[in-house]
């Protein structure tokens, strides 16, 4: 960790009532400070509850851990603006952990430092920043914070929306608060793991000749991954980097045993030209003559950047658009017919890394896009 941290918080607040109308870094940093690792999110899930009930002009929704708030001013156009609650597991790095949070630097130069500051609190508190300061945005607006993204996919809190409560994401464009360095990132990559599964005949490893080695012969899987030339693939005007490897390796079963088996575990992420069954076609031809397996599969998300709301939103924020390489719930939203894209203070490079940290300037300039757009200032 970064610089001469600050003592930790004298202020924190026991009751855990959300200042929406305050300092956006303040609020960061509240929200931060409410633990919330996947499945825990009920305190912070009530705190942001009990401060979106408090504001007249919207009508709130729960359901679980997630909770929706909504305009209903007849705009000819409706936007949502999502981001997840939970994070992944509080650390400990140099002794400490690294919540509550504390800030180093000054003026603008501040960073806050902790759990939970990139992905995605930084991006929550500009939600509710915004959510209580435009009382009559110039689209009608849907505020969706959700639970458990951070964990499988069958517990994700949006998609749990998605299938009980579809009308609630009812949209025509989403934004995704995911950090993103403050630049607009467009659509995703879509992923599919498969195992890859070799298969030999046992034998006792004092007479090896007798087997086959599964192990072994495992290394022609893994010389047609080596000699793969990944794609860069032009999706509506962005340009997505694919990738394929292995991500893991498992075979035999006693140290005096020849293995009969070994698989291999591969992640392929395709650009979002392709589908997944196309992307598992694409698999079963590389590795023909082995069983190959479908273990997990997301689809990816098109840009969606030639909505109308959309090019309004990349104008608002000023940036040359870029894509986004990994896999976000923006996918969810396309999968719904809702054009979507990822924005959020942070550098996502410092996810879920022990010494997460964002610059403050990025969570004031994030907070003031986002209601320029929705006031119609820009």
């Amino acid at each position: 960790m970064t610089g001469q941290p600050a003592p930790p918080r004298a202020d924190l607040d026991l009751h855990h009532d959300l200042d929406l109308h305050g300092d956006v870094v303040d609020l960061t940093r509240s929200l931060c400070d409410i633990e919330s690792v996947s499945g825990h999110e009920a305190t912070l899930a009530d705190a942001v509850e009990r401060a979106l009930r408090a504001l007249s002009h919207l009508e709130v929704l729960r359901d679980g851990n997630a909770v929706v708030a909504r305009t209903s001013l007849g705009r000819p156009e409706r936007v949502v603006v999502a981001g997840h609650l939970d994070t992944v597991p509080v650390a400990t790095l140099d002794g400490r952990r690294n919540l509550p949070t504390w800030t180093t630097g000054a003026g603008d130069g501040l960073v806050v430092h902790g759990r939970g500051t990139v992905d995605m609190k930084g991006g929550v508190a500009v939600q509710l920043a915004v959510a209580a300061d435009v009382t009559d945005p110039v689209r009608d607006v849907t505020w969706v914070f959700y639970d458990c993204e951070e964990v499988e996919a069958e517990r994700n809190g949006l998609g749990r929306l998605a299938r009980d409560h579809p009308d609630w994401l009812a949209g025509d464009f989403a934004v995704l608060c995911e950090p993103t360095d403050g630049t607009v990132e467009g659509g995703c990559n879509g992923t599919i793991r498969v195992e890859v599964r070799v298969t030999g005949v046992a034998a006792h490893s004092a007479r090896a000749w007798m087997g086959d080695n599964a192990v072994h012969r495992a290394a022609a899987v893994l010389e047609r991954l080596r000699a793969y030339q990944a794609r860069e693939v032009d999706v509506d005007g962005l340009r997505y980097r694919e990738s394929l490897g292995a991500v893991g390796i498992r075979g035999g079963v006693a140290g005096n045993v020849v293995p009969d088996e070994c698989v291999v575990t591969v992640n392929y992420r395709f650009a979002p030209s392709r589908t997944p069954q196309e992307a598992e076609d694409h698999l079963r031809v590389l590795f023909e003559g082995f069983e190959v397996t479908v273990t997990d599969c997301s689809p990816g998300a098109r840009p969606g950047l030639d909505h109308p709301a959309a090019a309004a939103f990349v104008a608002a924020i000023g940036r040359e658009p870029q894509p986004k390489q990994g896999w976000t719930d923006v996918a969810r939203f396309s999968a719904m017919g809702v054009p979507a894209v990822n924005f959020g203070p942070g550098d996502p490079l410092l996810a879920h890394r022990d010494d997460e940290r964002c610059p403050a300037d990025q969570i004031v300039a994030a907070r003031d896009a986002l209601r320029a757009w929705l006031a119609g200032d820009v």
